[in-house]
């Protein structure tokens, strides 16, 4: 995290910008201090970068964890733009829940956590020992297979509501495919995904 001094938000963003060699478009920041005295007008503006991010990322995860006495550790990486955070802990079937609704929550809070702080949205995937991997793992085979299925049939297939990351699973799992494109109906949790035919 670094500090950038100007009259404006924007002069203050102008020389972050500079001195870092990123578009101003690119920073993540907060203003912090806004004075305006008799002679000058000050904005300090706190400038952060993605190690700032998932540094608070991982310790909001731990901050919950240890909060619910489940000792657990994390791992980040950055893929296509996506924060990965993979925790391993003493109760990991307890922390995906059934079907992953547990861990889904976790997600959505910590997401929520991340973007309230920062004032930007941030793609944040948690994963639990791997289970995020099997799971697009099989949901690519299955909608494999049911877009063979409505190739066959021609008829649409509806999924049952899932989340935006496992919908583009099925969506990228289908994408090319002859006869065959993918559409999301619904509205919140109850976001579908539908195989449908086309000639």
């Amino acid at each position: 995290m670094n500090e950038y001094i100007g009259k404006t938000v924007e002069e203050a963003l102008a020389k972050a910008s500079e001195e870092l060699g990123t578009p101003v478009e690119n920073l993540i920041y907060l203003v912090t201090d806004k004075t305006a005295g008799i002679l000058k007008k000050k904005i300090i503006i706190e400038v952060y970068d993605l190690a700032d991010i998932i540094e608070y990322a991982e310790n909001y995860v731990l901050k919950v964890l240890d909060s619910l006495e489940i000792e657990s550790t994390v791992k980040s990486k950055i893929d296509d733009e996506i924060v990965r955070i993979t925790i391993d802990s003493t109760h990991n079937p307890i922390l995906i829940g059934k079907n992953g609704k547990t861990l889904q929550a976790l997600n959505e809070v910590v997401k929520l956590a991340v973007s309230n702080h920062f004032h930007k949205k941030f793609r944040i995937l948690l994963d639990v020992n791997g289970y995020k991997d099997k799971k697009y793992y099989h949901l690519s085979k299955m909608a494999r297979r049911f877009a063979h299925e409505v190739q066959k049939t021609k008829t649409t297939y509806t999924f049952d509501p899932m989340s935006a990351d496992e919908r583009r699973i099925i969506h990228n799992a289908i994408s090319g495919m002859p006869n065959v494109r993918t559409e999301s109906v619904g509205e919140g949790t109850h976001r579908q995904v539908q195989i449908i035919y086309v000639d």
